[in-house]
């Protein structure tokens, strides 16, 4: 499909820049005040909310206004729900021993070694993974089959965070639980339901980009790079490498896939 407004997308890409760092550096005010950097999770979501929203005003006249709507709509709903998530779940909680053990390694001042190493990084990734958000809103044209299945995939990817979410706060509710592997629910189909349903989220929303040959070429290394981070990088990796010593987890490994789900092998 013809008729992609590169002019348009350009300016676009400086203002969805624009508003990553805002929300990045009003987080970094209120952490230094609080003492906890922790809080940079929650903007997370926020950032790429903010950055579909300013993308859809950027982009009045320009694309589909249905598949506009959409888009907007989809990446809201996904970093809202996540950025409410993450606050509840960190509600009562000191400073998250991640952030400690990265600022212990700070040369100079731990504030600006944060600014630097964990908000202006965290800024420039939520800029470049929304690329798909940012380029899907100068796509012409109707929404195709191929856009829709993107919407049924985000949907796919927001229920395995939604519910597993939910299964592993109740687990954790129950004392009887302490110091045991969650291993029920989703938890038995893949160790990591909520990476899974990140990696289903941002391919459903590059799909929703993909009916413009050239927006679909600008924004697939979005996917990519989230996909890479998810299982290679900060994700699975890390969280995998805390867990390894835990009483059970071996077993859980053996068991439940790392990542796409599939029924357990038996016990």
């Amino acid at each position: 499909m013809s008729g992609f407004a590169w002019g348009a997308f350009a300016l676009n890409l400086a203002w969805a820049a624009g508003a990553a760092l805002v929300v990045m550096l009003v987080t970094f005010a209120v952490a230094v005040r609080s003492g906890l950097h922790r809080i940079v999770d929650i903007a997370w979501g926020i950032g790429f909310t903010a950055v579909a929203v300013v993308s859809f005003a950027a982009s009045a006249g320009q694309g589909d206004l249905p598949r506009r709507l959409l888009v907007t709509a989809l990446t809201a709903v996904w970093g809202l729900r996540l950025a409410t998530h993450i606050a509840r779940r960190g509600r009562g909680h000191g400073e998250d021993p991640r952030y400690d053990a990265l600022l212990a390694k700070a040369p100079g001042n731990r504030n600006t070694y944060a600014l630097r190493m964990v908000y202006l990084l965290q800024g420039a990734l939520v800029w470049l993974v929304s690329l798909p958000v940012q380029a899907a809103q100068y796509v012409p044209g109707p929404l195709s089959a191929v856009a829709w299945s993107g919407t049924v995939l985000w949907a796919v990817g927001l229920g395995f965070e939604a519910v597993g979410d939910a299964q592993l706060a109740r687990f954790r509710a129950d004392p009887a639980n302490k110091g045991r592997i969650m291993d029920r629910g989703l938890w038995s189909w893949t160790r990591h339901p909520n990476y899974f349903g990140d990696f289903c989220v941002w391919w459903g929303l590059f799909l929703l980009a993909c009916d413009a040959p050239a927006a679909a070429a600008v924004s697939v290394v979005s996917p990519v790079v989230m996909s890479l981070l998810l299982i290679k990088g900060s994700g699975k990796r890390l969280l995998e490498r805390h867990m390894a010593g835990r009483p059970g987890y071996a077993g859980y490994v053996a068991r439940t896939s790392g990542f796409f789900p599939r029924p357990p092998r038996h016990r």
